[in-house]
């Protein structure tokens, strides 16, 4: 990330670890007056500490709420008067499990913090962007949603879900100049996902994981990654 985003509002979920925390990180050493969220109250506190010389506002925020969402908005909007970008990142993986083992109550939990979560997201940031007058919304989705990663149904189903989603939204907003894309990154090394990424005859065979890679991304062994790397947050937060 090399913009300059010098007065510049950014509100960024999921900035308590991994990929959220480092964009955070990124927009606020680049000028940007940062909005942080997330549930874990902690992590937000440890990002700014991390980005001490940029402006970061940390705010607990269970974004699957529609009115925790719609209060953040109002905030932002009182607080600043504009919203230039938003990264909708917060999500969880949830349980491995084959679909005929997979519990309901833990299906509905993750498509309602991964994929609810985008929807209230931009249903609020959108009015917004689009009173400021033009912007841009990043979706965090995943390889999950251009494969279909066996034991992982939930995830994967959420992330479908975001990836229809974004290209619903870049069609509504394209003529208010509001661009609106997703990620797909593939697993990152961080504390939620690496320590806990199963290694079932179901999923794909990960690298080993006592050490992380000594460069931006460590190769894995099988090709349903299709860009074939496990990838630090750095990497995908600081992608163009």
């Amino acid at each position: 990330m090399s913009a300059d985003f010098d007065g510049k509002v950014v509100l960024v979920t999921g900035a308590g670890s991994g990929i959220g925390r480092e964009a955070a990180r990124l927009f606020a050493e680049r000028g940007a007056h940062v909005f942080a969220a997330d549930l874990n109250q902690s992590g937000l506190e440890e990002t700014k500490d991390i980005a001490a010389a940029g402006k970061i506002e940390a705010t607990r925020v269970d974004v699957s709420s529609e009115e925790q969402v719609k209060a953040l908005l109002v905030r932002i909007e009182k607080d600043a008067g504009r919203l230039d970008a938003a990264f909708n990142n917060a999500g969880i993986t949830g349980g491995t499990h084959r679909i005929e083992d997979y519990p309901t109550d833990d299906f509905d939990r993750v498509l309602t913090v991964n994929l609810r979560s985008v929807f209230l997201g931009m249903k609020y940031e959108i009015p917004l962007i689009a009173r400021t007058g033009a912007g841009a919304i990043t979706n965090t989705a995943s390889v999950a949603a251009l494969t279909g990663p066996g034991g992982m149904s939930a995830y994967a189903s959420s992330k479908h879900g975001i990836h229809g989603l974004t290209r619903v939204a870049a069609m509504e907003n394209a003529s208010r100049n509001i661009r609106v894309n997703a990620l797909h990154p593939a697993g990152p090394k961080h504390r939620w996902w690496w320590p806990t990424a199963p290694r079932t005859r179901l999923l794909p065979t990960l690298p080993e994981r006592p050490s992380p890679p000594s460069g931006a991304a460590s190769r894995a062994n099988s090709p349903k990654w299709p860009c074939g790397s496990v990838l630090r947050p750095q990497a995908t937060s600081s992608a163009r």
